[in-house]
C-alpha cells in the first residue's frame, strides 16, 4: 500500500496535521516555514505567523488553540486574530514547540524540543483548562503524542531513544498516574518513531523519519504492515476524511533538495477508522 500525492506545496519541515471535525478540513503546518496550511476544495490556503508553529487542537467552528515558539494561542481561522493563552518556555530562547495533540479530556499536550535538537532540552505539557502543567522533562524531540480510543491512556516518544512510551491516565481529569512504560522498542530495528495517531481499534500507526513509511502497530504493540511514501521524511499521520477512513501524512523536505517528492502532504485510503480529534476546553 502506497500513499498519493493530497497537496503538492513542499514543506520544509511538515508537521502537526490536524483533520477539524466540525470543518471536515485538514490543517497541517511547515515549522520551519512559520506558516499554518490548509485546503478547500482545489484552493490552497496559508496563513504566515512571525514565530515557529507546530501543532494545533480545535476549539470551535473558528478557532485553533496553536502551539507557537514561545506560547499556545487561540487563532480565529476566519480573520487571523492572534489571542495570547499562556507562555509556553517563553524565557527560553533556544527551545520551540513540536509534536502535540488533545486527549479525550479536553486537555492539550504539546512538547518542546532545542531549535537546533540539543539534547534533553525539550520536554512534554498538558494545558488544561487554562493551566499549564510538565509532565515529562529531559526530552530531546518529543513525538507521537496520541491517545487510546477509552482515553485513559496516552502514548508519546522521545525519538533519538527510539522506544514509543504507554502512560497510563486517571479517570477524573485524565492526569498521568504512575510511570510509563515501553510499549514499542524500534532499537533493534534501526527506526526513528516520528508523529503518531491511534484508530478506533487501537492500533497505532507511526511515521518513522528516514524509512519512507508510515507502520502499523496492534494494541500489544505488534507490527502489523506499512504504508509507503516516496520520501524518506515521514513526519506524521492525521485520520480524516468523510468516513476517517483517510490517513493523510505530512513529510519534510530539509536537506533532501534533490528529491522533488519531499516535502509534500500525502494521502492513502486505510480501511481502518481513525478517533475523531477532540475538542480543547479553554
Amino acid at each position: 500500500m502506497s500513499a498519493q500525492i493530497y497537496d503538492p506545496r513542499a514543506c520544509t519541515l511538515g508537521e502537526g496535521p490536524l483533520w477539524h471535525p466540525l470543518r471536515a478540513q485538514l490543517f497541517w503546518f511547515d515549522i520551519l516555514g512559520k506558516r499554518l496550511m490548509s485546503r478547500s476544495g482545489d484552493a490552497q490556503l496559508e496563513w504566515h505567523f512571525d514565530d515557529y508553529v507546530s501543532a494545533a487542537g480545535w476549539i470551535d467552528q473558528q478557532h485553533l488553540l496553536i502551539a507557537t515558539t514561545t506560547g499556545l494561542i487561540r487563532f480565529n481561522l476566519e480573520t487571523g486574530a492572534k489571542n495570547s493563552l499562556i507562555e509556553l518556555e517563553a524565557n527560553n530562547p533556544i527551545t520551540r514547540s513540536n509534536d502535540g495533540r488533545a486527549d479525550a479530556f479536553g486537555g492539550f499536550w504539546i512538547g518542546t524540543m532545542g531549535i537546533d535538537a540539543e539534547p534533553e532540552v525539550g520536554a512534554i505539557y498538558r494545558y488544561y483548562k487554562g493551566a499549564l502543567r510538565l509532565l515529562f522533562p529531559n526530552i530531546t524531540i518529543p513525538n507521537a503524542i496520541c491517545f487510546s480510543p477509552d482515553g485513559l491512556t496516552a502514548y508519546f516518544t522521545d525519538t533519538p531513544k527510539q522506544i514509543i512510551w504507554r502512560q497510563p491516565l486517571e479517570r477524573k481529569n485524565g492526569w498521568p498516574i504512575g510511570d510509563p512504560v515501553p510499549h514499542i522498542d524500534l532499537r533493534s530495528d534501526n527506526l526513528n518513531p516520528d508523529g503518531a495517531v491511534i484508530d478506533t481499534k487501537g492500533d497505532l500507526w507511526c511515521a518513522q523519519w528516514g524509512a519512507s513509511r508510515i507502520a502499523r502497530y496492534d494494541l500489544d504493540g505488534r507490527f502489523v504492515r506499512a504504508i509507503r511514501i516516496p520520501t524518506s521524511q515521514a513526519s506524521c499521520p492525521a485520520f480524516g476524511g468523510e468516513t476517517q477512513s483517510q490517513l493523510f501524512i505530512t513529510s519534510a523536505s530539509a536537506d533532501l533538495a534533490s528529491d522533488q517528492f519531499a516535502g509534500r502532504t500525502y494521502v492513502v485510503e486505510t480501511g481502518a477508522k481513525g478517533q475523531v480529534e477532540h475538542k480543547v476546553l479553554l
